[in-house]
This record gives structure tokens, sequence and C-alpha cells, in this order.
């Protein structure tokens, strides 16, 4: 990567699909998508790594592809995280400044954010993200960004993401050994909110649900402040499995059945519609009624909605989300899906797109519910950079690069007016392997690298 602002790299680790994705951001805000590959995910359900090898073979492919289609290396990424471990929790944290004299600044909000790593969690979990939701200065409540105002007692309510270290710790070993670095790991539900949803339905109160393959994440948000997070261990691949089962047909005909002949209602499929499927090894074909499967699919459907529902409720906020339901992922362009879910809710639904952040060039490709999460991991990934102001790079390839064009001749030509301080005690003359393994103990050093 020649500069660090050039572009963002992340992947999308899903159920049935890990996506690479490269974007930059232009000087509008929007995202030009530079290259994006998709490819079929092994080793991973319902948001956690099962095989690694499986996992690593499938994310080097589509990095690989990207890499071709870019033409340039990629050295580290932002990454998704979900699963059933995720949960959310809510603490209070606050600071005592010493004087009334100087305002709070930006070190005292990052004070008041380290100290809620340091919280007490279950053993085996690890905290993911802290997000502030408002903050006290003074006893005066609802203050939405303090940095600046005058006052002691700084305290705030915050929102905190709480994972399995080792469901962590797999992701981070599967991008180590596809030979890439972690920048950050991003809670997928926050991702694919700020790709698709407003500031004003933000404000207004919205849940998002993002519909995936193995897993459903909610996002509940209401005066513009993240409420509630949650991961539901199921997705769409119930439903073809329900579909495989119920019509005795294989998977992947089940799942092209889901896509296009699929109705989340079965009351609206008509009754002498009939899909007609290739039977098994020369078998006859099978005749399956496009109503039967719109009740199985509506019945699973539901049984999914319910548990959304929950969550939301859950969140106390389900009288207040004036935008409504904002549906997403692959699982959202079911057809008559958003009927379903105003029905079972009685709220306001609209189907997610990533439009509003994404640069006109590369609309059409990018475009669709499936590839929220990506485009939001970008987005993240350049929150990341603005806030922290630097990548975590490795310097190593970069450290030898310039040793070899600044140094090599220090190297091969030994200088007879070097100082004595400089030469290795057992070897007084400066032979080239003692040079050589002081330049390179030098590199060593100063980028950190384990040997």
């Amino acid at each position: 990567m020649s500069n660090k602002t050039d572009f963002v790299a992340a992947i999308d680790i899903g159920t049935t699909k890990i996506v690479a994705i490269v974007g930059k951001k232009k000087e509008n805000g929007k995202i030009e998508i530079l290259g994006m590959s998709t490819t079929p995910s092994k080793g991973v359900k319902r948001g956690i790594v099962l095989n690694i090898e499986e996992a690593v073979n499938s994310i080097q492919k589509t990095v690989e592809d990207v890499k071709f289609t870019i033409g340039e290396e990629i050295t580290d990424v932002f990454v998704g995280i979900a699963g059933q471990h995720i949960k959310s929790i809510k603490n209070r944290g606050y600071i005592n400044r010493d004087s009334y004299d100087e305002v709070i600044t930006k070190q005292d909000i990052d004070k008041l954010i380290q100290d809620m790593y340091k919280i007490p969690i279950d053993i085996g979990e690890e905290i993911i993200h802290v997000l502030p939701q408002n903050f006290i200065v003074d006893s005066e409540t609802g203050v939405k960004n303090p940095v600046g105002m005058y006052g002691k007692r700084v305290e705030a309510n915050f929102h905190i993401v709480v994972g399995q270290i080792a469901s962590a710790r797999n992701i981070s070993k599967c991008i180590n050994k596809a030979g890439l670095q972690l920048n950050q790991l991003v809670l997928e539900p926050l991702a694919s909110s700020d790709a698709v949803l407003t500031d004003d339905e933000k404000e207004a109160g919205v849940a998002l649900v993002d519909i995936g393959g193995g897993t459903t994440d909610i996002a509940v948000y209401y005066d513009d402040i993240i409420r509630h997070t949650a991961v539901i261990p199921v997705g769409g691949d119930v439903i073809t499995n329900d579909i495989k089962e119920g019509c005795s047909i294989l998977l992947r005909q089940a799942e092209l059945l889901k896509t296009q002949y699929g109705s989340a209602l079965g009351d609206l499929a008509k009754d002498e519609e009939v899909v007609s499927i290739p039977g098994i090894a020369g078998r006859e074909p099978k005749e399956i009624s496009c109503k039967s499967l719109a009740y199985i699919i509506q019945s699973r459907m539901e049984e999914i909605l319910d548990l959304v529902i929950y969550q939301i409720e859950n969140s106390g906020y389900f009288e207040k989300l004036s935008a409504g339901i904002v549906i997403t992922g692959g699982g959202a362009l079911l057809k008559h899906l958003p009927a379903l879910v105003k029905f079972k809710t009685g709220m306001d639904v609209r189907i997610g797109y990533p439009t509003e952040n994404l640069s006109t060039e590369n609309m059409k490709d990018v475009n669709h519910p499936m590839y929220a999460t990506s485009v939001g991991l970008i987005l993240k990934g350049y929150d990341y950079i603005e806030k922290s102001g630097t990548y975590k790079k490795p310097e190593l390839k970069k450290k030898v690069e310039e040793v070899t064009k600044e140094e090599v001749k220090e190297v091969f030509e030994f200088d007879e007016d070097k100082p004595a301080e400089t030469r290795d005690p057992k070897d007084p003359k400066g032979s080239l392997m003692s040079n050589i393994k002081r330049v390179f103990t030098d590199i060593f050093d100063e980028s950190g690298a384990d040997m």
C-alpha cells in the first residue's frame, strides 16, 4: 500500500460467502469500490470459524482475485465479526478532572473509554467495541460531545459489545495465515448500519435487520445513539434446509427454488403455479407447488422474525422506532418479505441498499443488500483511520527495501576510518559477515518484528 489513505481493504467472512473488497474515499465522502471478489465460504458456520485451513483457503482465493483486479498489494484489512457468542452490555463510567479552568479534551474522553475496557467480564470473553451513548457533565445530562466544554466531573453511558476470545482469535489466525494483518474486528450489524441507514432514520429510531446465510444481525438506534445490538444464530440457510427436507431435493436445488420462485407469504402465491425439478441420476423430475414452497418459507421466516421482535423489545425501544425496520443482507430480497415483516411488527419496512455511500462509478455491481456489510466495513475502516491517524502496518518489508538502497554500500565496503565502537569486538576489521549481521539486527530491532 503506497499511501495509508490510498484505499481500505476489508473482508466479510460469512457462512455462505467470503467477500474481499477494496474501496477509496473520494473528496465528496462517497466510496469508490476499486475491486471486489466473492468466493463460496468454507469452514465457517453461523459466524464461527470451524475449520481454519478451509477458511484460510477461501480467504486467500478471494484476496488474490482482488489483488489481480486492482494491481496492488494488500497488507492489512478490516474484518467483520458476528456469531451467537456476541452479546452487548450497558455500563456507566466517570472521571473527575483536576480543574474547572481547562476545557474537556479528546484525551479525557479517550481515558473514559479506555477505562471501560477494564470492566470485569466473564472468563473466555473479551470486549470488541466500547460505544459511548451520551455524556453527563457536572449533572448536565444529554450531552452528545463534551469536548470543548468546561466541567470537573464527566460521566458517560456506554454500549459495550462482548465476544468470545477464542472466536476472535480464530478469525485473527485465519487472516494472519492468509498473509494479511488484521487492523480491527468490526461488529457486522454496526458495519451494515453505516452502509444502509440514514442519519434521519437513526435519529427518528430504527432497527436494522441484516439477514445473512447463517446469522441475522440486529442494531437498534434511537436519537442518533446505538441502543442495542444482537446476533441471532439463524439465517437464510435454515430456510433452504427446510425446503430441501420438505421437498426431498438437493440443497443447491432448494437454494435456487428459494431465490427464484420463493415467497415469504403463502397466501400471495398462486395455486396453479408449479416448478419442475430434475430428478436425481435419471429419476423422474419432481413437480413442486409454489404455494407449498411459500408456506415452508413463511413458517420458518416467521420464527426468525419472532426472535428479531424479541430482541427489539429487549432494547426497550420497540414503541419508539418512528423509522421502523430496515432489512438488508442476502435474505432481504426474498419476495414479499417486507409485507410479512410489516404484518408481524406493524412497522414501516424498507429494504436497505448501500446506495447512500457509494459513488456512481460502480453502483451497479455493489449496490445489493448482500454487500451492505462489506461496504460498511470500508466505511468503518476510514473511521478507524481518521480516529487513530495511523495504520498498524508491518514496516519490515519497507525497512528492508530502505536498507538495500541506503546501506548496501556500507555492507560490502569496509571503511578503515569507521569508529571502533561500531565494529564487532570479535571481528575488529569489520568483515562482510559482521556488517551484514549488524545491519539486519538493526532492521529487526527497529521494526519490532519477531524472529
